[in-house]
């Protein structure tokens, strides 16, 4: 197998003090790492709102995956982890914007907490590459 490549959004510059990848190509295999709604300087985007920070989060999500050579029928997971119940069931509708069927398996999960303060809602996701 390849060396794993590092994928970060086209013009960005990824900080070397951090000590993960936005994105992992290894292989076949796409690894996106858990994801808040923080914009490119670091402030939070809709707060308050689960249903804001999601959309905010599958559209670095959408350009993580295209400098990858992929789109969103790639992913074959997605892990959610939220702080509140409150309006969750809007993310649903979120996810439809994005995803087709078949639907990426989910695994959701109820947190006390996210390193990002403010945050609701953290999403990571794998995906397989096309050939």
């Amino acid at each position: 197998m390849a060396t794993p490549r590092m994928i970060t959004a086209p013009g960005t510059t990824w900080p070397e003090r951090y000590t993960f990848s936005p994105a992992l190509k290894a292989g076949t295999l796409l690894f996106i790492a858990g994801t808040t709604a923080v914009d490119d300087k670091g402030a939070l985007v809709a707060p308050g709102d689960i249903v804001g920070q999601t959309r905010f989060i599958l559209q670095k999500f959408g350009t993580l995956l295209r400098a990858a050579g992929a789109g969103f029928e790639h992913v074959v997971e997605t892990t959610e982890y939220i702080t509140t119940t409150e309006n969750y069931r809007g993310t649903a509708a979120v996810r439809r914007e994005f995803f087709r069927p078949p639907y990426p398996v989910a695994t959701g999960v109820i947190v006390a907490g996210l390193l990002r303060q403010g945050a609701l809602i953290e999403i990571s996701a794998v995906a397989v590459l096309p050939d």
